[in-house]
């Protein structure tokens, strides 16, 4: 059996595509060796300018590492965005470029040893069957693809194009079809996930998927992330709260609280919309609330930075990702006046105590609770914990918590046990099973 190496990098969404390129490989054996690899692929990330030079090295690397003879393919955002410069620049170490609509012919295309046209930048997920990658218990599910907010920082609409939202049919379908191969943990994902269907003409889309996701038997527990401020309403937030799938976590990243940053952003929403949300956010029971922030944006006066450090120390943040403005062409703000380099890097250690500080602060408050937690298996902390996951929590980029007793003997990856929270020690929480859910 031909052997298949696969890197995704940058986004949970990334990933989703990645696993539907692994399900129309299934005739190849995965390999974690890149000398033994007949087929390479890289599914690469074109966000902001780390992404893409983390993508640009990763091919390079398996270039020179594979072995003779192999097939190595790239494909994803980047090579999306930048199709001409990279099969003009990448054409002696790659062999096959494919972009993001290719993904559900992959095996085609690799069996025909064929360039793809890059006519389509939008896949959307039908009824293809993906390997979930990671978990026996959580998948990530894409509901749409595209965006239609401006966002003066951001260049994704620019080669994934306007919000197309998959059928709620499709998501129930596949959906029935995780749950029927043991999956009942679901991450709902989009580069805004508040629009969904708004391109179809429905106001509120995901009022109608919560419904559709509670009446699918075998579903356990779901959260929504990145949300989008305009795009979200109160009434969203409310019907999270009621439901009795999907937990109160919530993801949205505000990027700013500055009034008039948020206005050079083209963010679309004023400081007081932001601020109702968070508030009936933090206010549900065993809320989670995670938000993304860019620092050094055009723009972006000592005054505005201050007022937002003043209101991530006051509002109790579980998590808080804090991001260097990445410069990007074909943006908005790629034309701005730029705020220094060495301004951005001294603000951003600044704020990265603040975020720092709130992740303490959201795990010390967990010493001492019961929670519910789905057990992954051994952690890579050490052989001596396992790992589970908070129902509230994500699968990825919330972390873990590690499980170093128990008082129930056999233990079994993916299922839902009661654990007590014990302890904190630095950044793990240790915690002991005390039954099972």
């Amino acid at each position: 059996m031909a052997k298949l190496y696969l890197i995704s990098l940058g986004c949970n969404k990334n990933l989703v595509d990645s696993e539907v390129m692994l399900g129309r490989l299934k005739n190849y054996e995965i390999t974690d060796d890149v000398s033994s690899a007949d087929v390479l692929i890289v599914n690469t990330c074109g966000f902001i300018e780390s992404a893409k030079e983390e993508s640009i090295r990763a091919i390079l690397e398996l270039s020179s590492e594979r072995k003779k003879g192999s097939l190595l393919v790239v494909t994803g955002c980047l090579m999306q965005r930048y199709a001409d410069e990279l099969m003009r620049e990448l054409k002696g170490e790659v062999d096959l470029f494919a972009g993001l609509g290719d993904f559900a012919k992959i095996d085609e295309l690799i069996a025909k040893r064929e360039n793809a046209d890059f006519k389509n930048a939008v896949f959307l997920q039908e009824q293809e069957s993906r390997v979930i990658t990671g978990s026996n218990y959580h998948a990530y599910i894409k509901i749409s693809e595209g965006c239609n907010q401006k966002c003066a920082f951001c260049a994704i609409p620019t080669f994934k194009g306007k919000l197309q939202s998959r059928s709620l049919s499709a998501i129930s379908a596949e959906i029935k079809e995780l749950v029927g191969r043991g999956y009942k943990d679901f991450s709902f994902i989009a580069q805004d996930s508040s629009s969904y269907m708004k391109d179809g003409g429905w106001r509120d889309g995901l009022l109608s998927l919560i419904d559709a996701v509670e009446g699918i038997a075998g579903v356990r527990s779901a959260r929504i992330l990145y949300l989008y401020p305009s795009s979200t309403s109160l009434e969203l937030v409310r019907k999270i709260i009621a439901s009795s799938v999907f937990v109160n976590y919530f993801d949205m990243p505000i990027q700013h609280i500055s009034e008039s940053l948020l206005n050079t952003m083209r963010r679309g929403t004023p400081k007081e919309h932001i601020l109702k949300l968070l508030e009936a956010m933090r206010a549900a029971p065993n809320s989670f609330l995670r938000t993304g922030v860019i620092v050094g944006h055009p723009g972006e006066s000592e005054t505005d930075f201050n007022e937002l450090c003043e209101f991530l120390e006051s509002f109790s943040f579980d998590r808080i990702s804090a991001f260097a403005y990445s410069r990007e062409e074909n943006t908005l703000a790629y034309d701005m006046e730029q705020v220094s380099k060495k301004i951005i890097n001294s603000r951003l250690k600044k704020i990265e105590k603040i975020t720092t500080k709130a992740l303490n602060t959201s795990l010390a408050a967990m010493i001492g609770k019961e929670i519910l937690v789905y057990l992954n298996g051994k952690s890579d902390e050490s052989e001596l914990f396992y790992s589970a996951k908070p129902l509230a929590w994500d699968r990825d980029i919330d972390g873990e918590v590690l499980i170093n007793e128990s008082e129930i003997e056999k233990l079994e990856n993916g299922k839902l046990y009661c654990a007590k929270i014990t302890e904190l020690a630095g950044l793990n929480l240790i915690a002991t099973i005390t039954k099972e859910a």
